[in-house]
């Protein structure tokens, strides 16, 4: 009678790893990988979502995505995502750069700003549906300031919907990157800074040839991300708008045209010209970080 005990160690503890790694791969490759095989497989056809029957069309769908204006113009309300991306960074980096030396309500002010990262997006984004709203909260303060005549339809206005949508996208991932920032500063030692006070050096000065240097890797990585975040906001402009007004994301259109107009093979394509583009950012990351240790 066969018996585990007869085996060698090093035979039982390959078993013990394939037993307990067996159900994750399948669970992994079920809902990860295959679904991605599929994705590819149905970028290639005019699958409705329904029929049984595949009809493959080759690159047309790639195609339609760089060419027609009407798909192609996501990738211009991604840039509104991209820039703001560079002054959320730079808050971020100003009040972690502020509140690394000893202020008074260093504690208070750390967790306001971080307060944003704990909420869920499809709060943030009810919260400013009423913020923009008209005679909302945003207007109400203008008012008060005596801003009245530089009221405007914040969400209803295609010039400026997606600067407002931009907006509060700031207001909810720049206490991350500010998490990030702090922790990177925080670890650069105090000799350094009490070194420079004794040259004389001033608090631009320790920002410019201490902090600087020291969080580069940090900026670069964030600076890369950017790119992939952008491009695949969601959550917020989809419950602010939903996509009206000029407002439609990429990740919005995606889910529209699979969902709401039955082009799942089209739908399927802008999702690999998504992957791609996150994979792209990933290598550009990685080649990077390999240069900065060589």
């Amino acid at each position: 009678m066969w018996k585990l005990s007869n085996w060698s160690y090093s035979n039982q503890r390959k078993l013990i790893i394939f037993a307990f790694s067996i159900v994750p791969i399948i669970l992994l490759v079920t809902f990860a990988y295959l679904p991605v095989v599929n994705m590819v497989k149905y970028s290639f056809t005019d699958w409705n979502g329904f029929s049984k029957h595949l009809d493959y069309v080759g690159l047309k769908n790639y195609k339609t995505i760089f060419t027609d204006p009407e798909y192609f113009a996501v990738f211009k309300v991604s840039l509104y995502y991209f820039f703001a991306t560079f002054v959320q960074m730079a808050l971020a980096l100003y009040f972690a750069t502020i509140l690394s030396f000893n202020v008074r309500f260093k504690n208070f002010f750390k967790g306001v700003l971080f307060l944003p990262s704990l909420l869920n997006g499809v709060a943030i984004g009810f919260v400013f549906l009423f913020f923009f709203k008209p005679d909302g909260t945003f207007d109400t303060v203008l008012h008060a300031l005596g801003l009245g005549s530089y009221i405007q339809l914040w969400l209803g206005n295609p010039g400026i919907i997606n600067i407002s949508l931009a907006g509060a996208s700031i207001w909810r991932y720049m206490g991350f990157n500010f998490i990030i920032f702090l922790g990177a500063i925080s670890s650069i030692s105090k000799d350094i800074y009490e070194a420079s006070d004794i040259d004389g050096a001033n608090r631009w000065h320790q920002f410019m040839h201490i902090i600087l240097p020291s969080i580069k890797k940090i900026l670069q990585l964030n600076l890369i991300l950017a790119v992939s975040g952008a491009i695949s906001a969601f959550d917020i402009p989809y419950i602010m708008t939903g996509g009206s007004n000029g407002s439609e994301t990429f990740v919005i259109q995606t889910v529209d045209l699979a969902f709401k107009y039955s082009k799942v093979g089209l739908a399927s394509a802008m999702a690999v010209v998504l992957l791609l583009i996150v994979v792209i950012v990933t290598l550009i990351q990685r080649l990077l970080i390999k240069e900065e240790k060589a």
